[in-house]
């Protein structure tokens, strides 16, 4: 003769506890994804995680510049009238974005929006008259003082 140590509700009740706690385990051991930022060329898109992020917190003052000169894995081809639409998460724009153009700021204030557009001609300028074929823009969050998050994506010159 075979005893029930629990009955078939307290059973059911212990299985779906053991559950969630098991589900609760394997989600902690998680990493939280970084923030996307996406650039927009007519119907084609690329979008990124972050190449350095600190979820949120300023990133180190020593890994600062060897974050700007990190090479983009991801591209897009833009003729030169073509407008190239940035996007970023809403956490992002609640900081502050900029855009950094070869590892240089391009603009002073930062952007509190999530969504713009500016001209693929904007990029391609040359202080010596010639037009790369590629160029490198970066989309930094900021908070006024310091980066939180750095984007990388290059920009191919369409032929």
């Amino acid at each position: 003769m075979t005893v029930a140590f629990f009955s078939g509700s307290r059973r059911r009740a212990a299985v779906a506890l053991g559950a969630v706690s098991a589900g609760l385990l394997v989600l902690s051991a998680c990493d939280k994804p970084t923030p996307i930022a996406t650039l927009t060329v007519g119907t084609e898109s690329v979008n990124s995680e972050a190449a350095c992020y600190n979820d949120g917190d300023p990133i180190k003052e020593s890994d600062v510049q060897k974050c700007l000169n990190k090479k983009a894995e991801k591209s897009i081809t833009v003729a030169m009238d073509d407008k190239i639409r940035f996007g970023v998460d809403p956490s992002v724009a609640d900081n502050g974005w900029t855009i950094f153009l070869g590892g240089q700021q391009a603009e002073q204030e930062p952007y509190k929006k999530t969504y713009r557009t500016i001209p693929a001609s904007a990029f391609f300028s040359s202080q010596t008259g010639e037009v790369p074929d590629e160029t490198q823009v970066t989309i930094v969050e900021n908070t006024g003082k310091t980066l939180t998050g750095i984007w990388h994506f290059k920009l191919k010159k369409e032929s």
